[in-house]
């Protein structure tokens, strides 16, 4: 069994083949998926996806791109929303400065939001960083954002080390599987089978050999042999590793009977 631990099924290109694409994803082994939000007030389209498919649970949260449109979300919003079973994890937040849609200063705001309310609802973080690694890490240790999961990780090893250090798990996406991506898939390496999941990001960022096609659940596939390749471990251990892990973290989803 595999978890796509990342993924957006609420999104628009998957509204021409949504069912067929959830079916590819368990006939390849993707036992369950978590879909990310990106904006509290869509959070009601996420839901619904979540609400209609034991194997899918959900996210709360706003994208930093998104964190000027929405400024005014606020902890006790997201506490209250958070509230819902179906919710297993706060964002996702953090910071990007690669692409500064939102200012840096209303994206630090929001991301001190998200973390506030994991601290009072006891839910992990999901963290979206880019180019903004001391600010990230800064943020998290100030608000006590120790248990969570940095998402389609490409930051540096010494990012990769300092979150690990925190307690922090680390998320690979498609793009370890990249030709490019040799810094990496060393990291992938160094970091310990306990710590570690596995994502789509989809329909974002389809693995080596889908590269160029619309992601989809059913790719985690590729990405979670390919890092089991870079470990030197059966595809079959790393499988249960990421998937203990998944649900260690996101302690509210529920396993498949």
């Amino acid at each position: 069994m595999l978890v796509d631990s990342h993924c957006h099924l609420e999104f628009p290109d998957f509204a021409p083949d949504h069912a067929d694409m959830l079916a590819r994803a368990r006939a390849a082994g993707v036992g369950h998926m978590l879909t990310i939000c990106t904006r509290v007030r869509r959070f009601g389209e996420i839901l619904a996806v979540a609400a209609a498919n034991d194997d899918v649970s959900c996210s709360l949260g706003t994208h930093p791109h998104h964190s000027a449109e929405e400024g005014d979300v606020t902890t006790d919003e997201l506490i209250k929303l958070a509230g819902d079973a179906k919710v297993v994890g706060i964002g996702e937040t953090g910071l990007d400065y690669f692409y500064d849609t939102s200012p840096r200063d209303v994206q630090q705001r929001q991301f001190r939001a998200h973390l506030q309310a994991c601290k009072a609802t006891g839910l992990p973080v999901i963290v979206h960083t880019r180019d903004a690694e001391d600010d990230t890490l800064r943020l998290l240790q100030e608000e006590g954002g120790t248990h969570g999961v940095l998402h389609c990780f490409s930051s540096s090893r010494a990012m990769a080390e300092r979150a690990l250090a925190m307690g922090l798990y680390i998320s690979f996406s498609g793009i370890v599987t990249f030709k490019k991506s040799v810094e990496l898939q060393e990291i992938a390496q160094l970091v310990p089978l306990d710590r570690m999941l596995v994502e789509t990001d989809a329909p974002y960022l389809a693995p080596t050999p889908m590269r160029g096609k619309r992601n989809e659940p059913a790719f985690v596939a590729h990405t979670a042999r390919f890092v089991a390749e870079l470990k030197n471990v059966d595809p079959a251990e790393l499988a249960r590793h990421t998937t203990e892990n998944f649900f260690r973290l996101f302690s509210r989803a529920k396993r498949a009977a």
